[in-house]
């Protein structure tokens, strides 16, 4: 049980992302068969989704029964009455019905009516005392809008692919359009709505962790919507009555897609995160978030390992006073000043290999020596490898197989194959061993992945506060991660001539990444 309770954290924000997605995908496919078009393909879709919702949201439940059960000493029929479990069993008996729909189609809508009063019953609205239903028809609201707009994307891709260049592919773009402005103009007026029950000041929504989780979902938002304003000129075509090219759209919506399902992936950190407006105490401060975001020079000298302190103990102490914090299963860890020296010397040196891959990236446009950037990949995972986790194998006592039971130490791991995979790929695209419109894609794909699993990258940290700067410091380079990923992607598949810009963009990001760890600092 102590083992899964270091892993809760990061595991129940990944099911909760899973649902979310699996719940706009089941429900945006029965809007889209009502609304948009009778697709065969996309009603196909809807099954496959409404069967990863019921399972995604049943490991879900097991999850959080089991560390009920386990934490609290209750029997299996008391966490069954939990309200995580009654709203698991609406959620998985209306993806249920959405299966049945064939059977008689009015299951459809039903189920989807009863997956979203699931859906809400785990939000923050549900739990509220004040203002309880105005909390509740906002949000729900705001699962509609995403639904219709986020999970109907896929379905508009599979429906012009199979319709062509016809008066039918033109028809559907049409409704589609129609229905996502309806569903951006709610989606944004229930966030608003959100956003002033649930932050209710400036000074929150830039000093807790709720808030600016909050600030970096509006702006994936943004980068989502200018993705569709790329789209006008087709759709204006599209409504006039003639046969545009549709395959730029195309390309545009796939990268919509990666970054709206990346924007439910944010959305399901939040509801990890008490309200801003419930965080009354250790909020940071103006003057605190000036002195720890104020640039300096970077850090290139390390504390040995015997300056650090002892390895924190895997067992939680249940005796212990200290505060913890709010996110169930991380440690209490409190940090030295060599422990402190320690992690700003690892960011600022990943910094420095960063910065330069950016900088060879935008130099590779001129010069041909300079498109052997993606090496620089490999000493970067080498780093990562050795010099994330002090407290564990090759340099702690801790061994290999013993340290993923540290949440931390498992996603730092993750990350390192990551970059190895797309360093293998980018470099033998950059020298043309590889076709750059399949293999290519690796890179852009395992990026904007690497980005997405940064928004749910938690840390076992002693208090609130210092969570908040934690992720001050994550936030941005996730959200230039994303952004990174999915220019890239566009840069190569939309038809040429292509958009020059979008080449300036992502190797932008890589360098921005740089010099946000160049300046990391934890004190």
């Amino acid at each position: 049980m102590t083992q899964l309770l270091d892993i809760f954290a990061f595991v129940s924000v990944l099911f909760r992302g899973l649902t979310l997605a699996f719940e706009a995908l089941t429900l945006g496919g029965v809007i889209f068969f009502l609304v948009v078009s009778e697709s065969r393909t996309a009603f196909r879709l809807t099954t496959w989704a409404a069967i990863l919702l019921a399972a995604s949201q049943a490991c879900s439940v097991l999850l959080n029964a089991a560390v009920l059960e386990g934490t609290t000493g209750m029997d299996w029929s008391e966490v069954a009455g939990a309200g995580f479990c009654i709203a698991g069993v609406l959620v998985i008996a209306g993806a249920a019905a959405v299966l049945l729909r064939t059977l008689w189609w009015p299951l459809g809508p039903i189920g989807g009516c009863l997956v979203l009063c699931g859906s809400l019953m785990n939000s923050h609205s549900f739990a509220r005392v004040e203002d309880r239903w105005m909390a509740m028809a906002l949000t729900l609201a705001h699962h509609l809008a995403a639904a219709a707009w986020v999970g109907g994307m896929p379905y508009l891709l599979l429906a012009l692919r199979h319709a062509g260049k016809s008066l039918e592919a033109t028809r559907i773009v049409s409704r589609f359009s129609s229905l996502a402005v309806v569903s951006v103009l709610v989606l944004v007026g229930a966030g608003v709505g959100m956003s002033l029950l649930f932050v209710g000041t400036p000074a929150a929504l830039v000093g807790t962790t709720y808030g600016i989780m909050l600030a970096a979902k509006v702006a994936l938002t943004g980068v989502l919507l200018s993705l569709g304003a790329l789209n006008n000129r087709i759709v204006r075509a599209a409504r006039a009555g003639t046969l545009p090219e549709l395959l730029p759209l195309r390309r545009f919506a796939e990268a919509e897609v990666g970054i709206g399902f990346t924007i439910l992936l944010a959305a399901a950190s939040l509801t990890s995160t008490p309200p801003a407006i419930d965080v009354t105490s250790d909020m940071a401060h103006g003057p605190e978030i000036v002195h720890r975001m104020a640039p300096r020079l970077p850090s290139m000298q390390t504390p040995s390992l015997s300056e650090l302190s002892p390895p924190s103990a895997l067992k939680v102490d249940a005796n212990s006073t200290q505060p913890g914090s709010y996110v169930p299963g991380q440690l209490v860890h409190p940090n030295t000043p060599a422990d402190i020296a320690w992690s700003e010397y690892n960011h600022h040196w990943a910094g420095l290999v960063v910065l330069s891959m950016g900088c060879l990236a935008l130099l590779s446009r001129r010069f041909a020596w300079a498109r052997l950037w993606p090496l620089m990949f490999f000493g970067l995972a080498a780093f990562l490898f050795f010099r994330a986790d002090s407290e564990n194998w090759p340099l702690g006592p801790r061994g290999f197989w013993e340290s993923f039971q540290v949440a931390e130490v498992a996603q730092h791991r993750v990350f390192v194959l990551l970059i190895i995979a797309f360093a293998v790929f980018e470099w033998r695209v950059q020298i043309g061993r590889l076709r750059a419109d399949r293999a290519g894609l690796v890179f852009p794909l395992v990026c904007a992945l690497g980005g997405a699993l940064l928004l749910t990258h938690s840390h076992s940290l002693g208090n609130v506060k210092d969570e908040y700067f934690a992720e001050m410091s994550h936030l941005p380079l996730a959200i230039l991660a994303v952004v990174a990923g999915w220019s890239r992607w566009l840069e190569i598949r939309l038809p040429k001539p292509r958009i020059p810009a979008l080449s300036w963009v992502w190797a932008s990001c890589f360098t921005l990444i740089g010099v946000i760890l160049l300046s990391y600092r934890e004190s």
